[in-house]
């Protein structure tokens, strides 16, 4: 049965797509942040186009009923992200998203410092 989180990620993701985001990842994060259980990560290709990711993303989550605790970084828009309580979307520029990595930051397998229990294929 899914759970309100898993209704969630479908919903980011779906209007991530649906807008043309690319490069759309999910973390799970639940063992390594208290701050949220997930965060998704997007490429947007220009500002205006990060800025409207981020606000359909906020938009869509509010009608279905997940009030964002905020939005962060619509002035700059090279990187907005929307804080949806159990899931954080960090939508960014290609240049900002190579420069932050926070993929490489926030899963384990793919930091080089990693356990080999982490690396190995189960």
């Amino acid at each position: 049965m899914p759970t309100s989180v898993d209704t969630l990620l479908e919903l980011v993701t779906e209007a991530l797509d649906d807008m043309k985001g690319k490069d759309i990842v999910t973390l799970d994060v639940r063992g390594l942040s208290t701050v949220t259980d997930y965060m998704v990560i997007a490429t947007g290709t220009s500002n205006r186009h990060v800025k409207s990711l981020a606000e359909e993303v906020a938009l869509q989550a509010k009608k279905a009923g997940y009030a964002p605790l905020g939005v962060e970084g619509e002035m700059a828009n090279d990187w907005v992200l929307a804080d949806l309580g159990d899931v954080i979307v960090h939508v960014m520029q290609a240049d900002a998203r190579e420069f932050y990595d926070l993929e490489r930051l926030w899963d384990p397998a793919l930091q080089d410092n990693a356990p080999e229990a982490l690396l190995a294929d189960d």
